[in-house]
Order: C-alpha cells, then structure tokens, then sequence
C-alpha cells in the first residue's frame, strides 16, 4: 500500500523480535539510511550528523551539509489529520523548513505521514498515556513507520552548522546584539579563521539581519565608539530601532548603542514626572533624554561625540521633542559647569524635581568632582537638590560598596547610607555595571572655594581610553 522511500515497520509483535527497544532507539537516530530494514547498529543518538567535510571550512558551501536520515512517521487518514497534529504537538518533529506532514507516496490516498521526533518516539509505547487514547479515539494505528528524510543547510540550526564548522572542542559563539538589521558579534581569535562563514550563517539564519559586524578593538570611552568590521551583508550602518516604544536612527559605527540597557533606560525614565527636568550629561543617541521629553519633562541632553550629537538632535525631531529638549556638544564637566550651573539657582526654588543622568560607567564616578562648589555663590537651599544617577563599572567582590567610596571620594563627602545602589547587569566575568543614586548633598553644591580645591586622589583627565567590552555600557 505504501510506497514512499523507506519502509514500513513490521507491526509491534514484530519489533520485539529485535534485541531491545534501546536498540530500536538508536537505530532511529542513525544518519544512515538503508534500503531494506534498518540494521541493529548502534549509532549516536543525534537527529544530524554533519558530515566530515564540512570540518574546517571557511567559505559556505550549503550543499555539503544535505544528509539523509530515518525519522518515525505514523500513517494518519486525512479526515482526522488536524486533530491528531494538535493530540502530537509534543511528539511530532520540530525542524527548521521541515514539514512535518508528508505525502505517504500514493496522490489521493486518503492518508498523510505525521514525521515524529525520534528522540522522543521510538516504538508505539513512546506515546503518553493521553496521545495513545488520542490515536485509539480517533482509529490511527500506532504502527510505526519509516520514513526517509533529507535534511539540507536550511534546517539546520546556527549551533549546528558552527559545531560542524569550527575545531572539535572549540568555543561556539553564535550570539550577537541585534541593532536594527545589523547583527554586532563578539568573535573570539580562534573563530576569526571563519569569521565570513560565521557572518553568512549569522544572516542566513535570523530574518531581517542583513548586515553582520565584528568587533576589531575595544570602545573608546571618549566617543564611546568602536572599529567595526563587516562579516556578510551590505556595509549600511544607518540601524533604525524601537525601545520602549520610541524608534531611534543612528550609525552604529560612529555612536553607541546597546540593546541590552532598554530594561535601565526604562526604569530611570519612570522616576521622571511630567514638568521635572532632566539633565542628561553624556546623552548618547537620545535614550533617556527622548523618552524622558516624551514623558513632559524638560531635558538638557549633551554628549562629547559629534556624531552622537547629530543623531540626538535627529531623534528628537523623529519623536517630535526637539521643543522639549536642549541639546549641547561639550565635555561632561563643561556641561554640568556650564548649562547646568546655569540653570540649577532657579530650580532649587521650584517644585518639580532634577534628575542629572550620567550614563558612561568606564568614568562617570570620576565626573562627580564636578559638583564640588558648583554654586559656591548661592545661598544653601535643602528644598530641591538635584538627584544623581551615576553609572559605574565594578571589578571588587562588593561592587556597591565600591561604587559608593569612589563616588564618595569624587564628591567629597560620604555616601555612605545616604544613597541607593542598583545593579544593572554583568558585563563580564566579574565585572558588573551599577547604578548609584543620592541626592547631591547641599556641603557639595556650596562648599568653600578651599575644601573644593583639596587634593583629591588623581584629577581624571576629561578624556581618556579604557578596556570596556563593546556592549557594556
């Protein structure tokens, strides 16, 4: 009756002639495929096998990952065919491309083949208790078939095709940050040799990636930028991006941008309110200082880089804030001596609250000396200091009481129970990114001209480079 490539097992009775089910187990794993019975020959119990061809290559040749495998199939009348898919949901293969019902050889047949995963179905007692009743209820056999399959280079998964790629023992990377349609990877020198054939798998394997990049030295922390090098695809760095609700355009090769801080930019955004005002010191793109706007506040956004501050303006005006925020192009000390100095007199008299960002962990703590005797002229004023968020980046086995001693001792003055700390996420083996936040004490904002100019540990240069992984701020 049937005539599809392999053949039908034998009824159950027959099946228990073999050695044991373990047998039969491992024979539906097997990547050989015979033209009679399948052999009682112990194989490894994995669905692909690559073949050994493919070790070692550094430009993709798709065609020589296709295999030929043996997978279970049962033999299922049209008539019932969806409900019996819907009863297997968790028993049927699950295949990138691959249909999991076939034609079982003859047009018009009246029956169709449901491909099974063999790593969870090798005989009829495979089945739980209720897919068994399922198939009793609605009169399918549970005689197992055979079925021939071919899997190509489309239903592979990424960690298949690399595994079957780099050095047998090697390191796997098959993650990256998705910016836009650029795919950012952080590839390491024993998978440099492959980097194309990375990038290309990379592209063919996540839809709407149409550009793949490595990174090529560490991020300097001035312009918070790195060198970047294009894997696969086209060479547009223009990513456009949603978070939280608000696109954002920018090139990724000349500003910075992690995906992996939308959860913080949220969370700090949040804590503004409608009419407080928001000073945002090395404002990047416009993430805090965009949604903030969009949220009421007044924001003050300023950032070092050139290119960071075109694309903030930029997005300003592609969410309609450019009224609601002042943009500024100055070092972090200039802006907090300049503009914010400025304006700070007039709103610690008003109502709403400040909030001054300072989102550059590889040196934002040092930044707070700033503060020291910012208004040494005012008169002292408790009722409306301005709250700080500093970011900071942790190596100690305390990383909260690191961060707050070294703000301490930028700001002159103890921390210590006097703000809070967040922690935001591990950069790297023992390295996290934190969030201190205080309010800035009234002995900092108007200290004497002799206490702001004492000795402090080493003055940090306003720019500087530092070691920082590229998706770490």
């Amino acid at each position: 009756m049937l005539r599809f490539v392999s053949r039908t097992f034998a009824s159950l009775q027959t099946q228990t002639k073999l050695d044991s089910a373990a047998v039969l187990q491992s024979v539906l794993f097997s990547d050989s495929v015979s033209s009679g019975f399948i052999g009682a020959t112990r194989m490894e119990p994995k669905l692909y096998r690559p073949p050994p061809q493919v070790r070692g290559m550094t430009s993709l040749d798709k065609d020589a990952f296709t295999q030929a495998i043996t997978v279970p199939a049962l033999l299922v009348p049209t008539g019932v065919l969806n409900k019996v898919m819907k009863s297997l949901k968790k028993s049927a293969i699950q295949r990138p491309g691959v249909h999991r019902v076939v034609q079982d050889g003859e047009e018009g047949s009246g029956f169709r083949l449901v491909l099974l995963d063999p790593h969870k179905v090798s005989s009829a007692s495979s089945f739980s208790e209720a897919e068994a009743e399922a198939l009793r209820s609605f009169g399918v056999s549970d005689e197992l078939q055979q079925y021939e399959l071919k899997l190509t280079y489309d239903n592979l998964k990424t960690e298949e095709v690399l595994e079957a790629v780099l050095p047998q023992g090697q390191d796997v990377t098959s993650s990256f940050s998705r910016v836009g349609h650029i795919a950012h990877m952080n590839l390491r020198d024993h998978q440099l040799p492959y980097k194309n054939l990375i990038g290309q798998v990379i592209m063919d394997k996540n839809p709407g990636v149409t550009c793949v990049v490595n990174k090529t030295n560490m991020i300097d922390s001035t312009y918070r930028n790195f060198k970047m090098e294009v894997l696969a695809g086209e060479e547009n760095m223009v990513a456009k991006v949603k978070e939280n609700g608000v696109t954002y355009e920018f090139d990724f090769s000349r500003v910075y941008w992690n995906p992996r801080l939308s959860t913080e930019h949220q969370r700090v955004v949040q804590l503004v309110k409608r009419g407080d005002t928001v000073f945002d010191v090395f404002a990047g793109v416009g993430p805090f200082a965009v949604p903030a706007a969009r949220l009421g506040a007044r924001v003050l956004a300023n950032d070092l880089n050139p290119e960071s501050y075109r694309w903030l303006e930029h997005n300003c005006k592609l969410n309609k804030v450019e009224s609601k925020v002042q943009t500024f192009n100055l070092d972090g000390r200039d802006f907090i001596r300049g503009p914010l100095k400025q304006e700070l007199p007039a709103l610690l008299k008003a109502d709403s609250a400040v909030h001054v960002v300072m989102n550059l962990p590889a040196l934002a703590l040092e930044f707070l000396d700033a503060f020291r005797g910012l208004l040494q002229l005012e008169p002292p004023c408790e009722q409306n200091l301005p709250t700080v968020h500093c970011y900071g980046f942790s190596k100690d086995d305390n990383p909260e009481a690191d961060v707050v001693e070294r703000a301490s001792r930028s700001l002159g003055f103890p921390l210590e129970n006097k703000c809070s700390v967040h922690f935001v996420r591990n950069v790297a083996p023992n390295k996290d990114m934190m969030c201190v936040r205080f309010t800035v004490p009234k002995e900092v904002l108007f200290c004497s001209e002799e206490a702001k100019t004492e000795p402090t540990e080493e003055p940090a240069p306003k720019r500087q480079k530092c070691e920082e992984a590229p998706n770490s701020t």
